[in-house]
């Protein structure tokens, strides 16, 4: 039998806001619940991750470093986020909450970490989700160029997809995840195309067993670096929890979606590097993608072994790609943004609902205006839409999810010290212990080889690195702060979402 834990009262004024805030606004009602199902869920997580940017633009990369190992690469990196997925969905049972990260590490390793880690989210989310809209209007700029003859400058194109983002966040959830799984089924359908046409021109000489012998791997110089690439092409599959308060069965939908989207974003990626890279044979494949044309691979091979019009067809649905991706974490942001505001961690008016949708309005309504901000501000500064402003914030953000990630898993292990609630060691223990430390040394790892995430070195790195400890300090300053002069309030950060069987 489920029990809603009795929530500690605060005291007057601190119930509805942070000392000296006001009180909720009207609309700061709940989001809307039982609209997502399982399949919903999916579409969120997968297009989020972006199949064909992740093929088309990172995957050469990765292949140019890791050599002829790396669609282990992306093996590896699914199983290590399976066993973070164990843990991780097995707490998602018992927390329950839009701001998925910082309520997990907040009942798991305590309050003041954990609203660090909210403050770490909320930048996190709110870098990548413009940084990809700026993708977005260079991907759109290139190809209306290419198709066309005609020049659009990439900040227009940008601000559209803003704009258009923004709208779909304000709207319906399902209206959004319709989006997201029409832009999903066309994505993988090109790819799939590609990698049939590969198979049929080369037939079994595609298949190199070389690439998943571990030695191959393991004998990489760029192996540390390629993995910093790799776990990046799974950023997002977290969300599944982040929308757990608007879940048909949640208990029951987070856990199977987030098992599906990462099996399935492991195996694709997998399948599809080695099939590209078979296409040519695995040492040219490398070759390749090691010259100044090597980003373009995905797109030599398409037009090689299938026709020039996959190519095309490739670099329109790269457009859609961007679109869905940038909509994905826009409405993971606005729900971190909601969720902070409902706790009094950031101002209470982003807590407003709206009552028609049943959407985060008011946090829709920032993150749309932070992205707009983000987009125009480097358009007047003259800022490089892709190797900038794009490259530069998702390095930021990828490696704040990094972070929290490896926070997570160690959060479940002391969650479910005292009381494992009928699960196995190896879920909430052993699975979520291997995680941390994998995703750990990753984060480690993607501190030290920085410049492969931004393209640059020295004082850019330095400056792009800094916010994430900032943030994270500010958040341990306000939890402080909180339990210092409110503790009946501190005692009730993220305990109203919390349910047990």
């Amino acid at each position: 039998m489920k029990q809603t834990p009795t929530a500690v009262e605060p005291p007057a004024g601190a119930t509805t806001a942070a000392p000296g805030a006001t009180p909720p606004p009207p609309g700061a009602g709940g989001l809307a619940q039982g609209r997502i199902g399982t399949s919903d869920l999916v579409f969120f997580v997968v297009a989020a991750a972006a199949p064909l940017t992740v093929l088309a633009g990172v995957a050469p990369f990765a292949i140019g470093i890791g050599g002829p190992g790396t669609p282990l690469g992306y093996l590896v990196a699914g199983i290590l986020l399976v066993l973070f997925a164990a843990g991780f969905t097995a707490m998602s049972r018992h927390v329950r909450n839009a701001g998925a990260f910082y309520a997990y590490v907040a009942r798991g390793l305590g309050r003041t970490l954990g609203v660090g880690t909210a403050y770490l989210a909320t930048l996190s989310y709110n870098l990548i989700a413009p940084g990809v809209a700026a993708g977005f209007g260079y991907f759109a700029s290139t190809t209306i160029e290419d198709l066309t003859g005609a020049e659009v400058p990439w900040w227009p194109l940008a601000t559209l997809c803003v704009l258009g983002v923004g709208v779909l966040g304000w709207l319906r959830v399902t209206l959004s995840a319709k989006v997201l799984g029409i832009a999903l089924v066309l994505e993988v359908l090109v790819l799939l195309v590609m990698e049939v046409g590969i198979l049929v021109a080369r037939g079994p000489e595609a298949f190199d067993a070389t690439s998943f012998d571990p030695s191959v791997l393991a004998s990489s110089a760029g192996m540390a670096g390629m993995f910093v690439l790799v776990i990046g092409a799974f950023t997002g599959f977290e969300a599944t929890a982040i929308y757990a308060e608007e879940a048909r069965d949640p208990a029951r939908t987070v856990p199977r979606a987030t098992f599906i989207a990462i099996g399935f974003l492991a195996l694709f990626y997998a399948a599809g590097v080695w099939i590209l890279m078979g296409g040519f044979g695995t040492d040219t494949s490398v070759s390749m993608a090691r010259t100044a044309d090597g980003p373009q691979l995905t797109f030599t091979a398409a037009e090689h072994f299938v026709g020039r019009w996959l190519a095309d067809s490739m670099h329109v649905l790269i457009v859609i790609s961007a679109f869905a991706a940038t909509l994905a974490f826009h409405n993971a942001a606005a729900r971190y943004l909601y969720a902070l505001g409902r706790e009094g961690l950031l101002p209470r008016r982003l807590a407003r609902v709206s009552p028609k949708q049943g959407s985060p309005a008011a946090a829709v309504v920032v993150q749309t205006a932070v992205g707009l901000v983000i987009v125009l501000g480097g358009a007047l500064i003259g800022a490089d839409p892709y190797g900038e402003i794009f490259l530069w914030s998702n390095s930021t953000g990828v490696l704040g999810i990094m972070i929290m990630q490896a926070l997570a898993a160690l959060a479940v292990v002391f969650f479910f010290r005292r009381d494992r609630q009928g699960m196995p060691v190896w879920r909430v223990v052993v699975a979520p212990l291997i995680a941390f430390a994998g995703l750990a040394a990753l984060a480690v790892l993607a501190v030290v080889h920085f410049d492969l995430l931004t393209g640059r070195t020295g004082g850019v790195n330095i400056a792009l690195l800094i916010p994430l400890p900032v943030v994270l300090a500010a958040g341990f300053a306000v939890a402080l702060r909180i339990r210092r002069r409110e503790p009946e309030w501190y005692a009730r950060l993220t305990e109203v979402d919390v349910e047990r069987d």
